[in-house]
């Protein structure tokens, strides 16, 4: 079912070149170009049925009537004014960024089509090379629309993401910022400052409880470095909330109070097996 004349993906990694593919797969679009900052990336998009053109010149975009950017967040924030002097009035713009209240108060005002988006699907690894179509089956994409947002350029966008397989769900950026922060952001500093907790000469004698613990530990530093920046308050609220309960695990420990330690653990998982 065609949605869409031409849609320009600008970022063929791992989240825009899934996309780029899952559109072509479900031929959403009569045309997919993709652009990145890399040669090879493009190349390997190519061979995979991702895009049907690629280039490293963004002046690939012209003539979209959809550009997703799937780039980090600073550079989402960077390319915006370069991408409004290269598309029509008509365009719908969206992205795919994993913090949205600072991205959407500057988008909002660039492009008058634009509609924020943060699909909540995707991989530690990275690169065109690990992209995979059915990604967002079973998923949930969340967009974030302003009162200035176009209704139709809304509905499209929401008929997009449905028609790959994603439940769409909208809120405002704040909202979303100060959910993403506990769901998303606050497990990428656990097991980040998990694993560098951990004294490299026991690695060794690691078991699947701290691989499956650590394995987002493995994620892009670029894209991560962004994400927690762009969202500071609430990524700092969120860790002085863990902190307290560190603490409170620390106190029962230090104290030996079996039923303090027993109530903090059965609370967890409780919690967890509502998951």
């Amino acid at each position: 079912m065609r949605l869409l004349k031409k849609v320009a993906v600008i970022g063929v990694g791992l989240i825009g070149g899934s996309l780029a593919l899952a559109i072509k797969k479900r031929k959403l679009a009569d045309k997919v170009v993709g652009t990145s900052r890399h040669r090879k990336n493009l190349l390997l998009a190519k061979r995979a049925g991702a895009i049907d053109e690629g280039s490293q010149d963004i002046g690939i975009i012209r003539g979209a009537d959809l550009v997703i950017i799937a780039v980090p967040v600073n550079a989402v924030l960077k390319l915006a004014p370069k991408i409004a002097k290269i598309i029509g009035p008509g365009c719908i713009v969206s992205d795919v960024a994993s913090t949205k209240q600072e991205i959407v108060m500057k988008l909002d005002k660039v492009f008058p089509r634009y509609v924020g988006a943060h699909p909540m699907a995707g991989s530690e690894k990275r690169g065109i090379a690990n992209s995979d179509d059915k990604m967002f089956n079973d998923s949930t994409c969340i967009l974030t629309p302003t009162l200035k947002t176009d209704k139709k350029a809304l509905a499209k966008i929401e008929k997009l993401w449905s028609c790959l397989g994603a439940k769409v769900i909208t809120m405002p950026a704040s909202v979303h910022d100060k959910a993403l922060s506990f769901v998303s952001h606050l497990p990428h500093i656990v097991a980040f400052s998990l694993i560098n907790t951990v004294p490299v000469q026991y690695l060794k004698f690691a078991s699947s409880g701290l691989r499956d613990t650590t394995r987002i530990a493995a994620s892009d530093s670029e894209i991560w470095n962004d994400i927690f920046l762009t969202n500071r308050g609430n990524v700092l609220a969120a860790i002085g909330l863990i902190q307290k309960n560190l603490a409170s695990i620390k106190k029962a420990i230090a104290s030996g109070n079996s039923n303090s330690l027993d109530r903090i653990l059965k609370t967890a998982k409780k919690k967890r097996d509502s998951l």
